[in-house]
């Protein structure tokens, strides 16, 4: 007897359909399995065989022949145990068919029969909505995450009997219901560090509303024990709420990933990622065997901060120009490519010499110029061209740490940054794939960005005294307009100008 279930395969952050042909007769028990199937899946098997037994069932004898196709997919993985169990038990007659067509089944089995929670349930959910399935049969610890997509029916199951049970019409299972928009409520509540706790600091926390606002890059240099890291801690709670489709996106590359948490189904906090300086250039940008999102995809619609800049390995820092440019990376492996997306904010934050005192009233630097010159070689020129803001951070007076009144909140900076956004959404409304300032475009900037004489003047008496590049030049631009979008200004002022000009004062050409 030939019967077919149908599961899904994981390319990128999106799924395909892959569909499980069983096919038994008479014979002496010989079995294969075709279809670019990985060891996980070769092993299943064993797996099957041990669940079905002691849940109960007869494990067929007969002769089984299983393909899994389009073949020339390759498959990874144990999240397609529990779509070949059912498929041997149906071809052996053991369970009725007529329900296996409306169904996308995902699960990985234990030997007694219990589902254990698989990788990439919402982009899994996404496809089987798209291919027309009635529902979803998954593990009970991916139903919360699938059930985000509207007009499927998810089913969460414990083990395998409950899904033979099932699919036999013996047991009616309540589909699980997701209420997105109380999701969305309670991460409104979620308590963030805030910046009323930063003392003093008010160019800092200055350019941090403007980065917020525009979505630029900032890199922060000073002495240790300037507050840099607990700056950079704060900016997720001034950035505006993810939307929707955002929030979506984004749920999909960490479950593709296997990092989300069991316990929310739905992203609804702007990620915040801070990778060790001793991580590889794989483990930042993406790849390996079988070319896993990185850091710079899981930090995607939130803030990337790398602590101690000049640290990292020269070639870790270089794969991110492309990734900063493109808002996405392409890992390419000799049998498979797959891009994800990488829209994120680079935070940065480093100390200005080896010894970290270059600069610094309170304290007597012990580098050589040359030591301090080798030092800030290692953030290379196209990459710090790639950073909007660029501003100095000096330690804290004593006045201010004793002050016993708190800075402005992070609540009130947020609205000022959500108006400005509202703004730029308004402004960008026509052209896809771009949201806020950063993201413009050269013709996009000529358009939107046009200076007076007075201002033009400034900019280009900047460009020929601090020595910048063209790349910088678009980066004023941006910059300005987000000044002039918080003041709520249709034009950009010389005022504004100055402003974004005043945070490229660390390009190489003036810094040292």
């Amino acid at each position: 007897m030939l019967v077919k279930t149908f599961g899904a395969a994981l390319q990128g952050i999106d799924a395909t359909l892959i569909t499980i042909e069983v096919h038994q007769q008479s014979g002496i028990g010989n079995f294969a399995m075709v279809g670019l199937p990985d060891n996980a899946v070769r092993e299943s098997r064993d797996r099957i065989r041990s669940a079905i037994q002691v849940n109960g069932y007869h494990f067929p004898v007969k002769s089984t022949v299983i393909n899994l196709a389009p073949a020339d997919i390759k498959k990874e993985g144990a999240a397609y145990d529990l779509p070949l169990a059912i498929g041997m038990l149906a071809a052996d007659e053991q369970l009725p068919t007529a329900l296996l067509d409306k169904y996308m089944i995902m699960g990985e089995l234990s030997l007694d029969g219990t589902l254990q929670p698989i990788r990439g349930a919402l982009p899994i959910a996404i496809k089987a909505k798209e291919l027309g399935f009635k529902g979803l049969l998954l593990p009970a610890a991916n139903a919360q995450e699938a059930a985000v997509v509207e007009g499927l029916d998810v089913y969460g199951m414990d083990n395998l009997r409950d899904v033979v049970r099932f699919m036999s019409s013996e047991w009616q299972a309540e589909p699980t219901r997701v209420d997105i928009g109380e999701l969305f409520a309670q991460s409104q509540s979620v308590s963030v560090a805030d910046f009323s706790d930063v003392r003093g600091q008010e160019n800092v926390r200055r350019a941090m509303e403007v980065a917020a606002a525009g979505g630029h890059n900032i890199l922060m240099i000073g002495p240790p024990g300037a507050g840099k890291s607990m700056i950079a801690k704060r900016l997720p709670g001034i950035l505006p709420p993810l939307t929707l489709a955002e929030a979506l996106e984004t749920t999909k590359i960490h479950s593709v990933a296997g990092v989300k948490s069991g316990e929310t189904s739905l992203l609804t906090v702007r990620p915040f990622r801070s990778p060790h300086h001793t991580i590889s250039d794989v483990a930042l940008v993406g790849g390996g065997v079988n070319a896993a999102p990185g850091e710079i995809s899981l930090a995607h619609n939130g803030v990337l901060f790398l602590d101690e800049l000049p640290e990292y390995k020269r070639q870790v820092l270089e794969v991110l120009r492309q990734p900063l440019e493109d808002g996405k990376m392409c890992v390419s492996r000799s049998k498979m490519s797959v891009t994800y997306p990488s829209r994120f904010m680079l935070v940065a934050a480093m100390n200005p010499c080896p010894c970290g005192h270059f600069g610094d009233p309170l304290h007597q630097c012990t580098c050589t110029p040359g030591q301090v010159q080798k030092y800030m070689s290692r953030i290379s020129g196209p990459l710090l061209d790639r950073i909007d803001i660029q501003c100095s951070i000096t330690p804290v007076p004593f006045s201010d740490l004793e002050k016993a009144a708190p800075q402005e909140s992070s609540s009130a900076i947020r609205e000022r940054v959500i108006r400005a956004r509202q703004v730029q959404s308004q402004r960008f409304r026509q052209y896809d794939g771009i949201y806020c300032n950063a993201q413009m475009t050269p013709k996009l900037l000529h358009q939107f960005c046009r200076l007076d004489e007075h201002s033009l003047a400034l900019l280009r008496n900047a460009m020929e005294r601090l020595g910048l590049s063209a790349r910088a030049y678009d980066r004023i631009l941006k910059v300005s307009r987000t000044i002039a979008d918080l003041d709520n200004s249709e034009m950009i002022t010389s005022r504004h100008i100055a402003e974004a000009i005043s945070y490229r004062s660390l390009d190489r050409a003036d810094w040292l």
